[in-house]
């Protein structure tokens, strides 16, 4: 029977409505999370210099650091010999990554569309990738020498797996329902993979590209380490060599400017093509 003495109003109000609680942390900007995480850094750095805890032999000052850093800004700005190295170095990242997107992309579809990939190759693939990859550094020299081909050819080797599984995760990330709507319209086996398992299997293969964005600058700066070259990975190798710490973090710095560019790039492609989900953290909108 209807209660004749409630108002509309508390009609269509639920008992007990269930509010997410948002945590004080989401409601400080992320740019000041940052800012707080860097000065306590920065400060526990100063701390174990100014009181000899670790050797300023391996540990050099923050200003020593930033005062390289500078140094290192300017000589880029100026072109001087570091630039020619900072580009040797970008472009065995971009051929690496693009190798890697190819050959990942490659596999990935036999893996993820065809049984013998599913059950013949991709314990090969598994096996490889809990290999050290960088016990392949020296092959891969005495295979292509000591140019830039090498250190291409190792970045890719990292970058390739992850690209691989996000690709096959993908294919397989089609519900049934879509899978008997193109079946049943008679879709070939191609337009299925192109119009529908690829399309719904974006976010996982773009998830395989930003881990193999971060692996292909680790390739490229270890194949550089121990086959030569004239990369950023060789200055750092001589810095290394001459106790000069500064340097090593300066290069390092700049390294990391480079990878962050190419994950920002990844990134920003996935938020064009994959315009219906945002990129999360934790569970919760980063944009």
């Amino acid at each position: 029977m209807t209660d004749v003495n409630v108002s509309p109003d508390e009609k269509i109000t639920p008992d007990t409505v269930w509010v997410e609680e948002v945590h004080f942390i989401d409601q400080i900007p992320r740019s000041i999370l940052m800012l707080f995480v860097f000065v306590v850094f920065v400060g526990l750095w100063q701390i174990a210099t100014v009181f000899d805890l670790v050797s300023s032999i391996v540990l050099p000052t923050p200003g020593e650091t930033f005062s390289d850093m500078l140094f290192v800004g300017k000589n880029l700005m100026t072109g001087d010999y570091m630039l020619p190295a900072l580009w040797i170095t970008t472009k065995e990242v971009i051929y690496g990554f693009a190798l890697a997107m190819f050959l990942g992309f490659s596999l990935g579809i036999l893996v993820g569309e065809t049984r013998f990939g599913e059950r013949a190759i991709m314990p090969y693939l598994v096996a490889l990738d809990t290999m050290p990859k960088v016990a392949f550094a020296p092959l891969f020299i005495a295979w292509l020498g000591f140019g830039i081909e090498s250190k291409v050819a190792l970045a890719a080797f990292i970058a390739t797996f992850p690209i691989v599984v996000g690709t096959a995760a993908g294919l397989h990330a089609a519900d049934e329902n879509s899978r008997m709507l193109f079946k049943t319209m008679g879709a070939s086996r191609l337009q299925t993979l192109f119009k529908m398992k690829l399309p719904m299997g974006l976010p996982q293969i773009f998830t395989g590209l930003k881990i193999g964005a971060v692996g292909v600058m680790a390739g490229a700066i270890t194949a550089e380490f121990l086959g030569g070259g004239k990369g950023f990975g060789e200055l750092i190798r001589v810095a290394a060599s001459q106790l000069n710490t500064p340097r090593v973090f300066s290069l390092i710095f700049y390294l990391s400017i480079l990878g962050l560019g190419l994950y920002a790039l990844v990134t920003f492609a996935q938020r064009k093509i994959v315009f219906w989900q945002r990129d999360t953290v934790g569970g919760r909108s980063d944009g």
